[in-house]
């Protein structure tokens, strides 16, 4: 039997090899000389310099050195509040058994939020667990991140990790509450590191429009996230360095597990203005004003506005003067610590500016989101013990509405232009500018960190799905690891995955005058129902050992008609009223007082409706003798 041939494929030339040729032997490398630094391919360039690999597309995750190649260590990462919401931001951080909180605020109260004051988040969650938690970082000085704290402090005592003017915002804050004594306070500064726990938390300076704010880079044993509070990035900031983008790369090259971004101006595009946009608007309004006095409302905290609005008094030479509790309180706090610089002799007390003629004269005060208790509708309504409005004033509202508050600052505008006042308000001149990133400023902070999982924060629902698509667009986090977290919702990450845990007890607690969380859903379904329809009383007096009615019954109404003009009505109610309670004492021989309350509400709710077509609430009340 004849054997086969053997035959053999051709071989294909290596690259670097011509046809027909032998590629080259490979050289052994060479060991590095010492002190040499490799690239991270392993190769070694001459001047030891290290070239970063070109990426395209998504990268893998990196692995943290923190973890090596041992198990996955999770991060609990619970928001308490600030998202779906503008305000009230708190983040619960928790890893092998240690936590700390970030923040602490409140949000001003819906306009169906009858009689509420303000709204705090729900602390029941940092209750149960306050024992593992090592103490409270604050990002900045602004209610919407420290406003909470007093309200938590009655509840538990944990030390506040803050910077120097902050400590001081907080620190008038908790004076009023009788809170200062037992509050621990530590002084941080950006760029020096603390140990809190298992945590490592390093400040990083950023531009806002308050002094002293601050970034954390917060090191786990599960990784590096970083929490950016408010910021943006203002390359030609008024009295501060810019956003410290160098450490914010620096965090980007060791490797970031996760970045928690602020979501406010994801919605608009481009850059943030910077503050001396402002200054340079204000003081075209100087001289626009001439020989009238100037009044200008701005945020009690804006510590930048309030200098630069001295300033331009100084260089027009006018007296300063100051109105509103917490503007006195936080212009006195910060000249004392030198975040404000008063030439001597420029400031002089509210009861003295009558004393100087218009145009020597500049009002700073509180009033520019158009609280009903500030001093800039006080005097709007001509209520203002010191200051009248009138002809000769130019007025100057230095912010812009939040959300919700349009409506007052109208009508505080419509009563300041009623009493013959000039008033620049909202966007007629550049008085204002914001202090949150927009979406290119949100990008750079994207890049920047180069995180593995990115979570928005900050803001509306609206806002933090349009900041997730602008993270989306830059193609450097996979969609799967973008996350829009829900308040109370248990984030736990790691660098093998992101999921989700059980949710906590979290929401909105609301505060009114002295009491808090006492009024409810139920109360405030109350009060909307007697704003809309008002309220219709039902009194009567029963024998309770025969079930004889005594007196009436009698209606008292509130809020439903002018009884006076409308007697047939309230008879023709009276009268469904007595028909409805005899039926209900003759069929309860025992007096059951519940159902004979339920039978006269729905009589006299029936009759009302077929009249009016309202629905006042019906209160029966029945005394028995």
């Amino acid at each position: 039997m004849e054997e086969k041939k053997k035959t053999t494929r051709p071989r294909l030339p290596k690259l670097g090899e011509k046809l027909g040729e032998k590629a080259p032997k490979a050289k052994a490398p060479k060991a590095p000389k010492q002190g040499s630094k490799q690239n991270q391919s392993g190769k070694q360039n001459e001047g030891g310099v290290k070239y970063a690999r070109r990426q395209t597309g998504f990268r893998a995750p990196r692995q943290n050195k923190e973890n090596g190649n041992g198990p996955a260590v999770p991060l609990h990462i619970i928001p308490l509040g600030g998202l779906g919401e503008v305000g009230k931001n708190i983040t619960y951080y928790e890893c092998q058994g240690d936590a700390l909180l970030v923040d602490c605020g409140i949000v001003f109260p819906d306009s169906d939020m009858f009689g509420i004051d303000l709204v705090i988040p729900d602390f029941t969650y940092v209750e149960q667990n306050v024992q593992k938690i090592k103490g409270i970082l604050i990002t900045h000085g602004h209610e919407d991140h420290i406003g909470g704290l007093p309200y938590l402090l009655k509840r538990v005592n944990l030390p506040i990790y803050a910077t120097k003017l902050t400590i001081g915002l907080i620190k008038n804050k908790l004076e009023e509450h009788n809170l200062l004594r037992q509050t621990k306070f530590v002084e941080i500064t950006p760029r020096r590191s603390f140990k809190l726990g298992c945590f490592t938390v390093e400040p990083i300076h950023v531009n806002h429009s308050i002094p002293d704010a601050v970034a954390f880079a917060i090191t786990s044993p599960a990784g590096i996230v970083i929490q950016t509070g408010d910021f943006k990035i203002d390359y030609t900031p008024l009295r501060a360095d810019c956003t410290d983008l160098d450490t914010f790369a620096e965090y980007g090259k060791k490797g970031v597990l996760a970045l928690l971004s602020d979501s406010t101006n994801a919605e608009r595009p481009g850059y943030t203005a910077t503050e001396q946009k402002v200054a340079a608007g204000v003081r075209n309004l100087f001289h626009q004003a001439q020989d009238k006095r100037i009044i200008i409302a701005t945020f009690a905290s804006n510590i930048y506005r309030i200098q630069q609005i001295i300033d331009l008094a100084v260089e027009n030479g006018r007296k300063v003067a100051v109105s509103g509790r917490s503007m006195i309180g936080n212009t006195e706090m910060a000249m004392e610590l030198g975040y404000l610089h008063v030439p001597d002799g420029t400031m002089i007390d509210i009861d003295q500016i009558n004393k100087y003629p218009p145009e020597k004269i500049v009002l700073i005060t509180t009033g520019s989101q158009g609280e009903t208790l500030s001093a800039l509708a006080r005097m709007a309504s001509n209520s203002h013990r010191n200051v009248k409005v009138g002809h000769g004033d130019f007025i100057i509202i230095s912010a812009t509405p939040i959300p919700g508050n349009e409506k007052t600052v109208t009508k505080v505008v419509n009563g300041l232009l009623q009493l013959g006042a000039d008033v620049i308000y909202e966007n007629m001149y550049d008085v204002h500018v914001s202090g949150h990133a927009c979406q290119e400023e949100q990008k750079m902070m994207l890049t920047l960190t180069r995180p593995q999982y990115f979570l928005p924060v900050h803001g509306e629902y609206k806002q933090l799905k349009r900041h997730a698509d602008t993270a989306a667009s830059l193609r450097i986090i996979p969609p799967k690891n973008i996350h829009i977290g829900e308040i109370g919702q248990d984030i736990i990450l790691s660098r093998d995955c992101l999921k989700l845990g059980s949710p906590v007890q979290a929401g909105a607690v609301m505060v009114d005058g002295l009491g808090v969380g006492d009024v409810g859903n139920v109360v405030l379904r109350d009060r909307r129902h007697l704003s809309e329809d008002g309220l219709v009383i039902a009194v009567c007096t029963v024998d309770g050992s025969t079930n004889q009615v005594l007196a009436g019954p009698d209606l008292v109404s509130r809020g439903f008609v002018y009884v006076r003009e409308n007697e047939e009505l309230m008879n023709g109610a009276r009268i469904a009223a007595q028909q409805a309670l005899d039926h209900a004492l003759a069929r309860n021989a025992h007096a059951d007082w519940a159902s004979v309350k339920a039978a006269m509400r729905e009589s006299l709710s029936s009759y009302i409706y077929r009249k009016t077509k309202r629905s006042p609430m019906i209160l029966p009340i029945i005394m028995e003798v």
